[in-house]
């Protein structure tokens, strides 16, 4: 496991993934070594013009992959991805859902049933 902030939308030289933990390993805008993992992952593209390798498709594209220190192979997250040989198909760990609130303090610990509304102690309070 694996702490730190989300970051969105990190780009590094031909890759991309839209959502990160900040404690994972976060490649540098030139780096090229395939290193960052989370989810949204896009290898073989501009990250920051969104366009796609012609062989992203069917080589490079994968959505989930774990945290991980190593290049290759990469551990994904079940079979939802292309045919590039460095992937390895992994299980799945579960569903995600990114939860936001502007008045929250904290975020009901693991073994808590979620609904569509939580009740939350507000982080300020205006008289």
């Amino acid at each position: 496991s694996v702490g730190g902030d989300l970051a969105f939308n990190w780009a590094y030289s031909n890759n991309g993934a839209r959502i990160v933990l900040t404690g994972g390993r976060l490649s540098g805008a030139d780096v090229n070594d395939d290193n960052t993992h989370g989810l949204g992952n896009h290898f073989g593209c501009n990250p920051l013009t969104g366009v796609a390798s012609s062989s992203y498709k069917t080589m490079w594209g994968h959505e989930i992959s774990n945290i991980q220190d190593r290049t290759s192979p990469t551990l994904v997250q079940g079979t939802d991805h292309g045919t590039g040989s460095k992937y390895i198909s992994g299980p799945v760990y579960g569903n995600y859902a990114i939860y936001v609130s502007e008045d929250a303090s904290s975020f009901p610990g693991p073994g808590h049933k979620l609904d569509i509304e939580i009740e939350v102690v507000p982080k300020y309070k205006f008289f």
